[in-house]
């Protein structure tokens, strides 16, 4: 599985209000350029080109579950599958969240793929989030 890095400013964007995980909509861009965790908004960002199955911004991501169990919270969202059709997408190695209605579209985290991918006319590629695509003590 992908490592997940968190951008600095996440951990504040939460403290001032910024996100509402629970009912915000948040997206997973591509990128092929590395993100650094000192990036603050999407436009600090190298978006991969649009089309042949990727929008401009990404797919919105599901959450499915927000809630908290004795103190610690969890975001539990889908799982996202990204077809290619018509064409390649790509090549991409990082998968950045942001949240698509913070102003600005702040950023959350980025999962490394280690190495370039490219998805080949008809080929899928999935986002696994795991068990929890964050968890907060």
């Amino acid at each position: 599985m992908a490592t997940f890095n968190k951008f600095n400013s996440f951990v504040e964007a939460l403290a001032e209000k910024k996100h509402d995980l629970g009912a915000d909509v948040l997206k997973a861009l591509l990128t092929n350029a590395a993100p650094v965790a000192a990036n603050t908004v999407k436009a600090n960002l190298t978006e991969i080109a649009a089309g042949n199955g990727y929008a401009a911004g990404g797919p919105a991501i599901n959450v499915s579950a927000s809630s908290q169990t004795a103190g610690t919270y969890s975001c539990v969202t889908d799982d996202e599958v990204i077809t290619a059709s018509g064409g390649t997408i790509g090549p991409f190695r990082y998968v950045v969240l942001y949240n698509d209605t913070a102003a600005g579209d702040e950023l959350i985290g980025w999962y490394d793929y280690g190495s370039s991918i490219t998805l080949n006319d008809g080929e899928a590629f999935t986002i696994d989030f795991g068990a929890s695509l964050l968890t907060l003590a």
